[in-house]
């Protein structure tokens, strides 16, 4: 027989689980017995774990290959440094196998868990598949296992989970944890002081669950925080579960209350800190089109108010986190401008409420994204102002346009209008212009980043009242900010240089 005709063997990556014997799929079990090879790894100790979890369905006969991992960190001696000693270590494992397939043998190799998740089998696949015909059987992953031992839903509806390994730098770590709703944060060991850390910085740390050799006799669960960084191995892993399942059945109801900016419009423009913190809330509290802008979640309650009683709106926040919710309350971009926090810690510096904790979250704010939408018209200093008269008196508007128009920088104007407040834009016009030039451009930003946006810009002297309205925001240059028309369209900018 020609070598074109030769009759190679098969490799076969067989996904043994967690480690549980019973958890080795009908599939694997009658692949492994059948097999004239079946080759596994284990670091020098010699102990493998793979070959144990699969010693039931081994058969008498069968040629057996030990693949020693020559290190199992990253301090080694080999001139490539750690992924270079790996590198040849796969190299040469891979040569071993092959010689069985060339010679006809079927080769399965064992993996823990699922051959393609994080596994040495892949480093295999990679040499051998293009030369040998290859398959692979999936296997129960850890961190099924893990979900299975904390009866615990990693993730529900439209929740994300993410999976991470334990040797990612503190602060990638920390900022992924913050951005997801549920995470499984695999390759612990060594690196558990950092892991730990990372979700005390994320705030997860209370709803993490370490979960030690899953599926095993040997199987451990323990809250996060409380586990011996000393005594943390290889195989485990932290669970942080659905936010919907998050809470502990022995554990006290914590209340707080977190004031969060969802951003204007899109919610592409709400930070993934701020996404977070709305789907581990119990209860959400704020104007109604806004508490619509939050995806609905099951078991968590709305409680939607008219956009005139944030005291009272603040004062039932505070009581729901006083009686152990986790509360949110939601504002349209940033809380701290023109918006709920300023009403809520007002309110929470009383008496009564001094043992709820309180978090400002910010948010993209309307007079950035505006700006955003032209260039840079707030480029140089600038102020915001509001010209909404409900809350002080016109006078005290008033006084300040003229100030800030004297004082020759941009700002932006919040609260234009509204149906009962018509003639305050005419009034700011004609105060400014008492100071600034007919030209001075005006931004007029409408519904920025939602579906009926619309942007212009306009001459001081041509800004018409009757065009503004409550979805509008305003914003007046300065002596220096200029207009550029090209084939880009309207570009508007504030230098940052001053003369003289």
């Amino acid at each position: 027989m020609s070598s074109e005709e030769r009759v190679t063997g098969k490799l076969w990556g067989v996904g043994i689980g967690p480690g549980d014997p019973e958890l080795v799929t009908v599939k694997a079990a009658r692949v492994i017995a059948e097999a004239d090879v079946v080759a596994f790894h284990s670091a020098r100790h010699g102990k493998s774990i793979s070959r144990a979890v699969a010693a039931p369905y081994l058969r008498e006969g069968q040629i057996e290959e030990h693949l020693v991992y020559p290190v199992t960190t990253e301090t080694v001696d080999h001139p490539g440094g750690y992924q270079g000693a790996m590198d040849e270590f796969y190299e040469e494992a891979s040569q071993r196998l092959a010689a069985h397939l060339d010679a006809g043998r079927s080769v399965a190799l064992l993996a823990a868990g699922d051959p393609l998740f994080y596994s040495s089998y892949m480093h295999m696949h990679k040499r051998l598949a293009q030369r040998f015909e290859a398959e692979v059987i999936p296997g129960v992953t850890s961190i099924s296992a893990a979900s299975a031992a904390l009866a615990m839903p990693l993730v529900e509806g439209e929740e994300i989970l993410t999976v991470l390994p334990g040797t990612l730098p503190p602060g990638e770590l920390t900022r992924r944890l913050r951005e997801t709703d549920a995470a499984a944060i695999l390759k612990l060991g060594r690196t558990y002081p950092a892991v730990r850390q990372a979700l005390k910085d994320s705030g997860r740390i209370d709803e993490t669950w370490y979960v030690e050799r899953a599926s095993t006799t040997r199987q451990k669960i323990d809250a996060a925080d409380d586990v011996s960084d000393s005594d943390v191995p290889y195989f485990s892993i932290a669970i942080v579960p659905s936010p919907s399942n998050a809470r502990r059945d022995d554990a006290a109801p914590q209340g707080e209350l977190v004031v969060v900016g969802l951003g204007p419009g899109d919610q592409a423009w709400t930070t993934p800190e701020v996404q977070h913190e709305l789907s581990l809330a119990t209860d959400l509290v704020g104007y109604g089109p806004y508490i619509d802008r939050v995806p609905e979640r099951p078991g968590q309650r709305r409680h939607s108010s008219d956009n005139r009683v944030e005291a009272e709106r603040a004062a039932m926040a505070l009581d729901l986190a006083k009686n152990g919710a986790r509360v949110a309350v939601v504002s349209s971009g940033d809380p701290g401008v023109f918006a709920m926090a300023a009403a809520v810690l007002e309110v929470a510096a009383e008496e009564q409420w001094r043992g709820v904790p309180v978090r400002v979250l910010p948010g993209m704010t309307a007079a950035n994204a505006v700006a955003s939408r032209v260039g840079a018209p707030l480029g140089h200093d600038y102020a915001v102002l509001s010209l909404s008269d409900r809350l002080k008196p016109w006078d005290v508007v008033a006084q300040r346009i003229s100030a800030v128009a004297s004082a020759d920088m941009a700002f932006a104007v919040y609260n234009p209008a509204s149906k009962s407040r018509t003639w305050q834009v005419a009034a700011m016009r004609d105060l400014v212009l008492e100071h600034r030039s007919p030209d001075t451009p005006v931004i007029i930003g409408r519904d920025v980043a939602g579906e009926q946006e619309s942007v212009r810009v306009v001459r001081l002297a041509d800004l018409d009242p009757a065009e503004i309205d409550m979805r509008c925001l305003l914003i007046v240059g300065s002596s220096m900010t200029t207009v550029v028309e090209n084939e880009h369209g309207t570009r508007v900018f504030t230098p940052r240089r001053y003369p003289g």
